[in-house]
């Protein structure tokens, strides 16, 4: 099983792909998988037939999950990508920025 270091709502960027540079918070992870749904990137459009009486069908977008080897957080504090250090304070561990010292 693969451990992902992003939880939802975390900020992150996109290094590689058609949407390369992009920012966006993260929706949702599937840990099992290795993906994570990022707002407002790799969205595609699906047609939607309406299923019920009274429901209107047409054109959607959703976005749909990437690789999560294809995101890095973003610090809220400086506002660089960056790869997340781990600390121990007390027996807590806490998640801090490699370039600014902040916590994550």
């Amino acid at each position: 099983m693969n451990k992902l270091n992003f939880k939802t709502g975390d900020t992150v960027i996109v290094l590689s792909g058609r949407d390369k540079g992009k920012q966006g918070k993260i929706l949702s992870a599937q840990p099992d998988k290795g993906t994570v749904i990022v707002e407002g990137v790799s969205v595609a459009t699906v047609h939607t037939k309406p299923r019920r009486q009274g429901e209107s069908g047409g054109i959607i977008e959703k976005s749909t999950p990437i690789r999560a080897c294809k995101v890095m957080r973003v610090c809220p504090k400086c506002g660089k990508p960056t790869r997340p250090a781990h600390k121990l304070d007390g027996g807590k561990k806490t998640t801090v920025c490699k370039k600014c010292g902040a916590e994550i």
